[in-house]
This record gives C-alpha cells, sequence and structure tokens, in this order.
C-alpha cells in the first residue's frame, strides 16, 4: 500500500509528526511526503522589503521570487525535516519537483500568478526507486514547465495530488493545522463527495487555502487515487480522524 501524505508548514513543529511517520513507515506501509513550507517564504520576502500576494490559496510568484522559493522549500525546509525525521528513524531521502523531472506543469490558469505551475503530469520513475529500497521521498513542491523547462512553483497540494496519482496511492492526506473541513457554522465535517466538495467551492463556504486543498482532492480522485483525508498530524496514526473525500456521492443518511 503506497500513501501520499502533504504536510503544511505550520504542521511541521508537531512533535508528535517524525513519529507518527516512523511508526507509518514501519508497519510496512510505502510512504511518500511532499512538503509545504509558505510561512516561511514569506517571512524572507518580508525581510526582503516584499510583500506577499496569495490568489485561493496559491502564491503569486515571479521569476525572481521562484528563487526565493526554491532556496527556502528546496534548502532550507526539505533539509531541516530530512535531518530530522532521519534522526527519527526514518529512512528519508529529499528531493523536489524538479529532479527526474518529476513534475511537468502548464502555466497555472491565466499566468496571472506568474511563474506557477499547474502539473500536467507527475513522472515517478525516482519516486518507484526509492520506494523499491525502503526509502521515504521527501519533495519539495517546485517543478518544470512543459513549454521551455524553466522552474516553476507548485501549490503542495497540488503537487501531492499530482504524485499520488501518479503512484496510483491508496490514500492522499493533507496535513494541515486544523482536523479537517469546517462547514459554514464552524463544525468538523466527517465526510464530502466530490460533488459536495466542488459546491463548498463554489457556495464560497471553502475559502482561502481550504479551496486549494478541495480542489487538488478532487484531482486527485479523479487521477485514481482512491480517497483523500484532510486531517491533522494525528490523521497520520488514525483512519478515522479528519474529513474523508470520496468520488461516490454519499449515501443518505435519515
Amino acid at each position: 500500500m503506497t500513501r501520499v501524505i502533504k504536510i503544511g508548514g505550520r504542521a511541521q513543529g508537531d512533535a508528535a509528526l517524525a513519529p507518527a511517520l516512523v511508526a507509518a513507515h514501519a508497519t510496512g506501509e510505502r510512504l511518500c511526503v511532499v512538503h509545504g513550507g509558505g510561512d516561511e517564504v514569506t517571512t524572507l520576502q518580508r525581510a526582503l522589503g516584499q510583500e506577499p500576494v496569495f490568489v485561493n490559496g496559491r502564491r503569486a510568484t515571479s521569476p525572481e521570487e521562484l528563487s526565493l522559493v526554491r532556496m527556502v522549500l528546496s534548502g532550507t525546509v526539505n533539509k531541516r525535516l530530512v535531518g530530522a525525521w532521519l534522526n527519527a528513524g526514518l529512512p528519508a531521502v529529499g528531493l523536489s519537483g524538479e529532479d527526474g523531472n518529476l513534475l511537468t506543469c502548464d502555466v497555472f490558469g491565466d499566468g496571472s500568478l506568474g511563474a506557477v505551475g499547474q502539473p500536467r503530469a507527475a513522472h515517478p520513475a525516482v519516486l518507484h526507486a526509492l520506494l523499491d529500497a525502503g526509502f521515504v521521498p521527501v519533495i519539495s513542491p517546485v517543478g518544470r514547465f512543459a513549454h521551455d523547462g524553466s522552474g516553476c512553483n507548485v501549490n503542495g497540494d497540488d503537487a501531492a495530488a499530482a504524485i499520488a496519482g501518479a503512484l496510483q496511492a491508496s490514500e492522499l492526506l493533507l496535513v494541515a493545522d486544523v482536523d479537517g473541513f469546517r462547514d459554514a457554522s464552524g463544525a468538523t465535517v466527517a465526510a464530502l463527495d466530490a460533488g459536495t466538495a466542488a459546491a463548498h467551492i463554489t457556495s464560497g463556504v471553502a475559502t482561502g487555502g481550504m479551496i486549494a486543498k478541495l480542489e487538488a482532492a478532487l484531482r486527485a480522485l479523479d487521477h485514481g487515487v482512491t480517497r483523500v483525508r484532510i486531517g491533522g498530524v494525528a490523521a497520520i496514526a488514525d483512519a478515522t480522524r479528519g474529513t474523508v473525500i470520496t468520488r461516490a456521492p454519499l449515501a443518505a443518511t435519515h
């Protein structure tokens, strides 16, 4: 069984994260981790006098800002996580979506976000080689544009969805600093079908980064992933936690 876990920047500081990953890997589960780190990119931008711009949870990225994104995500964050997880006993190997042509992207949307890519395809040969050898790939969400081979920033949820589809993962788990999707009343929802998730995006119930998560969930399901969950770090070990999103409509309850 292969599971892709995307870990947002704010969840990375949770002391329970490394033990949860080690325990999951110890069961024989094949793990592939995609990480974010947007808060650290923002901190560096502001230190340099730049103000980040976000549209529906995705960071606008100029070609100049892409250098900062690479430096923080593929450098500082990736190597910090790999080092910490190796120390905890996880056989982690760090790479980015640019390595091995892993993430090939089209320009996101109408191009107004700049050097931001939407994955066209994930080429998982390098991941299969690492997984078959018993390693845990830890991936920075930076990819390459299909039209010219230049680099691009990729939303971490989008990257994880593409990779999960390419690996035909049994689950994509989007780990965030919330315990799941929350409805208009603020209550955490246990399960959503694809149609309901899409409706929450359209209606505005989903906002900010949750829009990107639901959109990524729908793409993962379209590409053969069995189910997607959104939850906190505790959801790594407990399959009942978080919000489950599936393709088939949920059965009506009475």
